[in-house]
C-alpha cells in the first residue's frame, strides 16, 4: 500500500508551482531535441512546419500549463 500522508502538509500553491515548473522543464528539454532526429527518414524537401513534433509537444505542454495555472 502506498502511503501519501506526507503530502498532506504540501499546500495547493506549492503543488501548483511544482507542476508548472515541471511543465517548463519538460518544454526546455523538448527544445533540445535535434530536428534531424525528429524528421528522420523524411526528405528535406518534404519537411513542413506542421510535421515538427516539437511544436505539437510544446502546444500540448502550453495547454496543460495554462489549465493548471488557471485552476
Amino acid at each position: 500500500m502506498l502511503n501519501f500522508d506526507w503530502l498532506a502538509n504540501v499546500s495547493q500553491e506549492s503543488a501548483k508551482i511544482i507542476f508548472l515548473a515541471l511543465f517548463v522543464l519538460i518544454g526546455v528539454l523538448v527544445l533540445f531535441i535535434p530536428n534531424d532526429y525528429i524528421f528522420k527518414g523524411v526528405e528535406k524537401s518534404e519537411r513542413h512546419w506542421w510535421m515538427n513534433l516539437k511544436l505539437w509537444a510544446l502546444t500540448v505542454l502550453a495547454v496543460l500549463f495554462l489549465t493548471y495555472y488557471a485552476f
